[in-house]
């Protein structure tokens, strides 16, 4: 030190851009060699005092006053009792605590417990929120389970063989989450103007919602925890260091996405379709796991235990009995179910779950228009983050932790629209920077999105005119697809696009695996809306399952003996035809009756003609002569239009197995009073 100055000078030579005033430093002092310099004032960015950034959310001007308690006397200038020193630098830093807000405000600050695990200042979060935290995870695995109840219940394993006219019900309401889905209900709301009493349960979501915020999307929606999950066993490149604290800050251009989607849907849905089902991530899940995940399941546990069976050990073979008979009963049905391109809908979920390697949460930071709908109302709610900005030390532990990409560290504005409520955020801070708590202070928060108003107004005017554009084509008006045949009790079309969403729950519930998503078959506005495929599955005569668990009322909720027709006219959903050049009795004279054998109705709607038709003999004449001719007698099927109601049960049974001689198609339909067969008490060819 000594050596650093240079004799007669009164300042000593910078070192490290701080310079020491020789005038205020008792030079016998210097000298002594047992001195500990005590008295000499610490490098300033140790206490904060030089480059402080004001803190967002309070005022941290501040004037050290004489008058103050708190305030410093003024230091004489050549100080020789280092202890008077000391309490001089501890009255200042009291006095700044004080005035920073992060002190008892004048007295003893309170000791808080420090926990040497902990980073940084090991400060460790409260109780309540560690406790909140693991509730959390708890109600995510817990709603997640009952998700897939409700799923493995939305299926009938009994069996109809009984009357006809037993009413079958499903004993839970597999549909529940889909009632409890705002955006479902808003698009439903605003296509047909009706609302709906099931979806009434949405209205108590929102009302959550303006208490608490998104606690929807970090709580129960059971998609947004398969992407969690997925994210936490497949973490990417960015799962540690500065990639995943890139990853996790707010991104406005990608994350605006899906409110772009939300405006875009929602002008749809004004325009006349529910085509938002598509984007919305319950339909998704069910759609997804129902008609992908649990059949896939289902195949390879059929094949596997199918292995297992033929080992040779008595004990092996009875467990393996046993699974499937509890399989069969509890997960899926006793046959191994099919569904029309679910494909597609498979690898779209796949794509979407891989999508997690690289952006955290993706498709609910980036694509859900159900999470941007629940943002809407979260900008009011009561609970929310406050954040003392001067004590953040930019660890960013909060940003690791983060599932919203909200933006919970320090300096900057806290995204509200964007958090899950996961809590993560204030449990991992070791600083005590981060509070959840009511009523917040609201100046580092920020209530809504800033989305570019060019590119609202273009995603609601597509939204608005894709409707339009998909009608011009031939399929809805002109040039309807014959094979489009919708599940009983639905409306007629125009109005079944304005309330089906593509949950895909008529599909899952259906005992003979005959509704089936279209692909394009009713046209683009049409896409994975139920049909029915009756090569694959006919309706059974006494089911009124679809309609029971439809949350949108796009399949009414018919009994079954307004199906059946027991005092009114039944409900048609199609007639059937018969090719003659592929009937086996009609072009082959071979004796066959399987499609009237099969034939629910009563009266038989399929009626046989007895006749008797020459036959050539199948072994050739003598000396190679050409056969005999032989009679044989043979019932050849028709079919009685007022009474087919297009069940598909003769089509699915047919022998002729690549095209069937008998088929199904919407034409008689009951929904309609333009596709029609019959010309009598009908506007026959005049669009409704």
């Amino acid at each position: 030190m000594a050596a650093a100055t240079s004799p007669g000078s009164g300042q000593s030579k910078p070192h490290a851009g701080v310079a020491l005033d020789a005038s205020a430093i008792d030079h016998a002092a210097l000298h002594d060699a047992d001195h500990t310099h005590v008295h000499v004032e610490p490098i300033p960015w140790k206490t904060g005092a030089v480059g402080a950034v004001k803190p967002i959310d309070r005022d941290t001007s501040w004037t050290p006053s004489a008058a103050s308690p708190a305030a410093p006397a003024p230091a004489p200038k050549k100080q020789k009792d280092a202890a008077a020193m000391a309490a001089a630098e501890k009255a200042g830093a009291a006095a700044m605590e004080s005035a920073l807000g992060i002190g008892t405000g004048g007295g003893v600050p309170k000791k808080k417990k420090i926990d040497p695990k902990l980073p940084g200042s090991g400060i460790p979060a409260r109780k309540s929120i560690r406790t909140l935290v693991w509730v959390r995870r708890a109600s995510q695995v817990g709603f997640f389970v009952l998700f897939m109840y409700f799923l493995f219940q939305t299926g009938f394993h009994g069996s109809f063989a009984a009357k006809s006219d037993t009413p079958v019900r499903l004993p839970l309401p597999v549909e529940g989450f889909l009632l409890a889905d705002p955006f479902v209900s808003a698009m439903t709301v605003l296509s047909t103007h009706t609302v709906y009493r099931g979806l009434l349960w949405s209205v108590g979501l929102l009302a959550l919602t303006l208490v608490v915020g998104r606690v929807f999307c970090g709580w129960i929606c059971p998609f947004g925890t398969l992407h969690h999950f997925f994210g936490w066993i497949l973490p990417s490149r960015k799962g540690r260091g500065a990639l995943r604290v890139e990853a996790n800050k707010t991104h406005d251009r990608r994350q605006n996405v899906k409110y772009y989607l939300m405006y875009a849907f929602l002008l749809a849905s004004v325009a006349g379709s529910a085509i938002g089902g598509l984007f919305d991530p319950i339909c998704i899940a069910v759609r997804a796991i129902g008609l992908g995940v649990i059949p896939g399941a289902q195949y390879v546990a059929h094949r596997g235990l199918g292995a297992v069976q033929d080992v040779p050990v008595r004990p092996i073979q009875s467990a393996a009995d046993h699974t499937q008979d509890a399989l069969a009963s509890a997960v899926w049905g006793s046959h191994q179910f099919y569904f029309h391109q679910t494909w597609l809908i498979v690898v779209l979920l796949i794509a979407i779950l891989f999508m997690n390697r690289f952006v955290p949460r993706f498709w609910c930071r980036v694509l859900c228009p159900l999470g941007a709908f629940l943002g809407v109302f979260a900008k009011f709610a009561l609970f929310g983050m406050e954040k003392d900005h001067a004590k953040c030390t930019d660890c960013n532990l909060c940003l690791v932790n983060c599932q919203g990409a909200d933006s919970p560290q320090g300096g900057v504005k806290w995204r509200q629209d964007e958090c899950h409520m996961c809590l993560n955020c204030e449990s991992s801070c070791p600083e005590d920077v981060i509070k959840f708590r009511f009523l917040p202070n609201r100046k580092s928060a920020l209530s809504a999105p800033a989305l570019q108003r060019r590119t609202l107004l273009a995603t609601t005017a597509a939204g608005a005119a894709f409707i339009p554009v998909a009608r011009i084509a031939d399929s809805l008006d002109v040039n309807y697809h014959s094979k489009v045949i919708r599940p009983p009790g639905a409306v007629e079309e125009r109005a079944f696009l304005e309330r089906c969403i593509r949950c895909a729950e008529c599909m899952k519930v259906c005992p003979n695996n005959a509704l089936h998503p279209a692909l394009f078959e009713a046209g683009i506005e049409g896409l994975w809306t139920p049909i029915l495929i009756a090569r694959i599955g006919y309706c059974e005569h006494s089911c009124v399952l679809c309609g029971q668990v439809c949350p949108t009322g796009a399949i009414q909720k018919i009994t079954e003996k307004e199906k059946l027709g027991l005092g009114v006219p039944p409900v048609k959903i199609g007639t059937a035809f018969y090719d003659h050049g592929r009937c086996l009795p009609w072009s082959m004279q071979t004796p066959c009756i399987v499609c009237e054998e099969f034939c629910p109705t009563s009266p038989k709607a399929i009626w046989v003609e007895e006749v008797e038709a020459p036959v050539r003999d199948s072994k050739p004449g003598p000396a190679g002569e050409q056969p005999a001719m032989l009679q044989v007698k043979l019932q050849r099927p028709h079919v009685d239009p007022s009474l087919c109601i297009g069940c598909g049960a003769c089509e699915k049974v047919c022998p002729v197995q690549d095209q069937p001689a008998v088929y199904i198609t919407s034409v008689g339909e009951s929904r309609s009073k333009s596709n029609v067969i019959l010309l009598e008490n009908t506007n026959y060819n005049q669009k409704s």
